[in-house]
C-alpha cells in the first residue's frame, strides 16, 4: 500500500512551487485533483512546448494528477469546487494573496465548515508585512532571500539555473502536509498551514546567514568554489577539468601524496591545515593545478578516486540523461503524455515494499466530467455546464480516479 493512498488532495495551483508540492503527494499515492483555468490552464503549460508539445516544467510536475477546467469567476464553479474541497482530505492553493478568500475558499471558512481539512497556503512573501502583496516569481524570491548576491562568480552574481525558491516552498509544504495528515490520523484535527517562498528560501541560506549574523561579513562569490574549504575548486587536466573538494588535513595529505605525487606540500606551513589553505589559497589552488594538468580527466578521476577524494566531472545534462548510476539502479520509468510516452525520475525517496504510481501527466481538462458529477450534478447537469462554458472536458475522458 502506498503511504497516501486514500487522502485525496484538491489543489488550485499554477507554475512551479504549489504543483511540485501536490506532485510530491501524488508520488505518495494520494489522488490529486487539480483544478484549473479555462482559456490554458495552468500557466506552466505554455511556459514552452518542448515535451510533445507540452511545455517542460509541466510535464516535470503534474504527473499522476487529474485535471479539471472550470471558470472560478462563475457562483456555479466556485460552488463545485468547494464540494469537492469540503469531500476531501487536503486542500492546497497557490493563489494571488487573498484571492482564494474572495472565491470562498480561504482556509479560515473551509475549515469551519470541516474542522479536520488540512489547508495549505503558499504565497511569495506570507500573509501580512509591507510586502504581502508584491509578486513573487522564482527569481525576484532568490533576489530577496540574498541567493543570488551569494551565487556567481566574483565578478557577477547570477541566479540559481534551477528554480530554488519555489522547490524549497514546495518541499516544505509536502512536507508540512503529510506531518499534518499524521497529526489528524492520530486526534481526529486538520491544520492550516502557511509556507512562505522567502522564508522557505531565506532557511536554505543557512550557513551563509549565520556568518553574516555572527562575523558581519557576507560570504564571497566563489564561482564553483567555496569560502570555507581549500581546494575546492575546479581544476584542469590535460583534455578538461576535474572538481576536487577537500574538506581535511588527511584529505589534503593523501591527495597531494597520492594522487599529485608531490609529498613535499603535506607538511608545507602554508597548507598543512584548512585555515592556513584558506589564508593561502590562491598558492594552494596553483601548486594543485600546476600538477593536475599531467593526467586526462579520466585518468585523474580515477586517481581521486582510488585515493578517497572527493571528486567529480562536470557532466551536462546530455551526460545525466544517460548517468550510469541512474541506470544501474533502473532509476527511470515511462509515463504517459497528451498524445506520447515520454522517460521520467522515480522520486528520490525509495520505499523498500511499494513503487510511486508515475502516473500519466493530465490533458487540460481530461477529468472535468467526472468530476462535476463527483461533485454532485447528474450527467445532465455536468454536460449542461460544459456546453455553457462554465467548465471545459478535453476531448479524451478519464474517469475519476484515473490519472
Amino acid at each position: 500500500m502506498l503511504p497516501l493512498e486514500g487522502v485525496t488532495v484538491v489543489a488550485v495551483e499554477q507554475a512551479v512551487a504549489a504543483p511540485l508540492a501536490t506532485r510530491n503527494l501524488a508520488d505518495l499515492g494520494a489522488r490529486v485533483i487539480k483544478v484549473e483555468r479555462l482559456g490554458g490552464g495552468d500557466l506552466a503549460r505554455g511556459y514552452d512546448h518542448v515535451v510533445h508539445g507540452t511545455g517542460a516544467h509541466f510535464v516535470w510536475l503534474n504527473r499522476g494528477k487529474e485535471s479539471m477546467a472550470i471558470d472560478l469567476k462563475s457562483d456555479e464553479g466556485r460552488a463545485v469546487v468547494k464540494r469537492l474541497v469540503l469531500a476531501a482530505d487536503v486542500f492546497v492553493q497557490n493563489l494571488a494573496p487573498g484571492a482564494a478568500g474572495r472565491l470562498g475558499l480561504g482556509s479560515d471558512e473551509l475549515r469551519v465548515e470541516k474542522p479536520e481539512l488540512v489547508v495549505a497556503d503558499l504565497s511569495g512573501y506570507g500573509s501580512g508585512g509591507p510586502l504581502e502583496q508584491r509578486k513573487a516569481y522564482d527569481m525576484l524570491i532568490q533576489a530577496e532571500a540574498g541567493l543570488i548576491s551569494i551565487t556567481g562568480t566574483p565578478e557577477d552574481p547570477v541566479k540559481t539555473g534551477i528554480p530554488t525558491a519555489d522547490i524549497a516552498s514546495g518541499m516544505y509544504v509536502s512536507q508540512a502536509v503529510v506531518a499534518a495528515l499524521l497529526r489528524r490520523f492520530r486526534t481526529g484535527e486538520g491544520a492550516t498551514i502557511e509556507v512562505s517562498m522567502l522564508e522557505a528560501t531565506v532557511e536554505w541560506m543557512g550557513h551563509a546567514l549565520y556568518t553574516q549574523m555572527h562575523t558581519g561579513k557576507q560570504p564571497a562569490r566563489m564561482g564553483v568554489s567555496h569560502s570555507a574549504i581549500a581546494p575546492y575548486d575546479k581544476f584542469p587536466t590535460s583534455d578538461g577539468e576535474v572538481l576536487i573538494g577537500v574538506q581535511n588535513d588527511s584529505g589534503w595529505r593523501a591527495l597531494v601524496t597520492h594522487v599529485l605525487e608531490a609529498p613535499e606540500l603535506a607538511d608545507d606551513p602554508r597548507f598543512a591545515t584548512n585555515v592556513a589553505r584558506v589564508s593561502h589559497r590562491a598558492e594552494c589552488d596553483a601548486e594543485v593545478a600546476a600538477r593536475t594538468r599531467r593526467w586526462t580527466t579520466g585518468q585523474l578521476d580515477a586517481r581521486l578516486n582510488a585515493a578517497g577524494i572527493p571528486a567529480a566531472q562536470i557532466k551536462t545534462l546530455a551526460n545525466v540523461v544517460h548517468h550510469e548510476q541512474l541506470r544501474a539502479r533502473d532509476r527511470w520509468r515511462s509515463v504517459d503524455i497528451e498524445g506520447a510516452t515520454i522517460e521520467a525520475l522515480l522520486p528520490p525517496a525509495t520505499f523498500s515494499d511499494v513503487e510511486a504510481p508515475m502516473g500519466a501527466v493530465p490533458a487540460l481538462g481530461q477529468h472535468t466530467h467526472a468530476l462535476l458529477v463527483e461533485s454532485g450534478l447528474d450527467e445532465a447537469a455536468a454536460d449542461a455546464a460544459i456546453s455553457r462554458g462554465v467548465a471545459h472536458q478535453h476531448q479524451e475522458r478519464r474517469p475519476v480516479g484515473v490519472a
